[in-house]
């Protein structure tokens, strides 16, 4: 099978079927039942001498007994995997799994709040290190689509040895990062295929939430995506990554936005694109700041007043939102953090899109 394949993966039918505790599983036999892609260190801390880790599988939405340990907010199964990383009275968790179509928040959802500094791992990514909602020293960063989450539970790690933990994860299987961001992020997401409430979550630097029923997505299929996004006046390509999925969320009082994934294929890198008729989407204009460690400019982009926020100019993420008055059209980019993704980068995604007529053909979708 060709490396570019798009990626299946093993689920458990019922929830019922989930086993009392995840158990014990090698890396290499949890991939395949992951929708991520699975990393592993190929080198622990100085004194770690134990890497344990343990699958969460995905299963249809459901509570039972077996369900402990899961997310109280939610009656949804994702998949999930946890490494805890011991040794020398010190003790660490790594947490994997695909955040899903909430864009994350500052792209580390986990250090929200937090100020944050990021490190490069490799392969253009980028490690935040900060402080998690428990109070931790922790680190986060995106590989491959893969949310990992660090925490540190007891003793003290360095700077140096958190980002060398990074630098040192490995997939798990050699062909799954390039098949899992050649699939489209709709078919991997757990929120697209089962109907199920999303937890609300902030999306980005300036607020953005859905509390609507979000499950109601009115998803795109991937062969008519190239179509639909032509009838919507939007590029199939944007700063060199490419259109992935779309939907069309619909919420209370008529409430509609139109959303694009680009993805960078050769290493999961990700730019979303939020648009709406003005003053009917849940984005308020002007934008208002969320609660986030940040930095906010405003600018002008082909003669469009742009609202601009980030967290570091050199990496990302960036939060871009505009108006355009003759079109009847607000618009939110979001960008992932990495090397090359800095804030020219950003500007020049912007000009692309600014030079287009979105939603103003007979095609729209709002």
């Amino acid at each position: 099978m060709a490396s570019t394949h798009i990626w299946q993966w093993n689920t458990v039918a019922d929830a019922a079927g989930l086993e009392d505790a995840p158990p014990r599983t090698a890396p290499q036999q949890a991939q395949p039942w992951c929708n991520f892609t699975l990393w592993h260190p190929a080198e622990l801390p100085d004194g770690c001498d134990a890497a344990v880790g343990t699958l969460r599988k995905e299963a249809p939405p459901g509570r039972t007994d077996a369900s402990a340990g899961r997310t109280p907010w939610s009656d949804a199964n994702p998949a999930a995997y946890r490494t805890d990383i011991s040794g020398g009275g010190r003790r660490l968790r790594l947490k994997q799994f695909l955040y899903d179509w909430a864009f994350p928040a500052a792209d580390h959802p986990c250090l929200w709040g937090s100020e944050t500094r990021a490190f490069p791992i490799g392969a253009g990514r980028v490690v935040w290190l900060g402080t998690d909602y428990l109070g931790h020293r922790a680190a986060s960063a995106r590989m491959s689509r893969t949310t990992v989450e660090l925490s540190v539970l007891d003793g003290e790690f360095s700077d140096e040895e958190l980002v060398g933990l990074y630098r040192a994860l490995r997939p798990a299987d050699a062909e799954a990062p390039a098949r899992i961001v050649h699939t489209p992020f709709s078919e991997l997401s757990y929120w697209a295929r089962h109907t199920t409430d999303m937890i609300s979550v902030p999306t980005g630097l300036y607020y953005f939430h859905r509390r609507d029923r979000p499950h109601e997505g009115d998803w795109v299929p991937t062969a008519e995506l190239p179509s639909f996004l032509a009838a919507q006046g939007l590029p199939g390509e944007l700063g060199g990554f490419a259109a992935d999925s779309s939907a069309v969320f619909t919420g209370g009082e008529g409430a509609r936005e139109l959303e694009v994934i680009y993805t960078n294929r050769s290493g999961g890198g990700e730019l979303r694109l939020v648009l709406q008729r003005s003053g009917a989407g849940r984005m308020p204009y002007p934008p208002e700041r969320e609660k986030h460690p940040a930095r906010t400019q405003e600018t002008r982009v082909r003669g469009r007043s742009v609202h601009m926020a980030f967290v570091d100019p050199a990496v990302g993420p960036f939060d871009a939102v505009w108006q355009d008055p003759a079109l009847g059209v607000e618009g939110k980019l979001l960008s992932s953090a990495g090397q090359g993704m800095d804030k020219e980068f950003a500007l020049g995604c912007l000009d692309t899109l600014l030079s287009c007529s979105p939603l103003a053909g007979r095609g729209a979708a709002l």
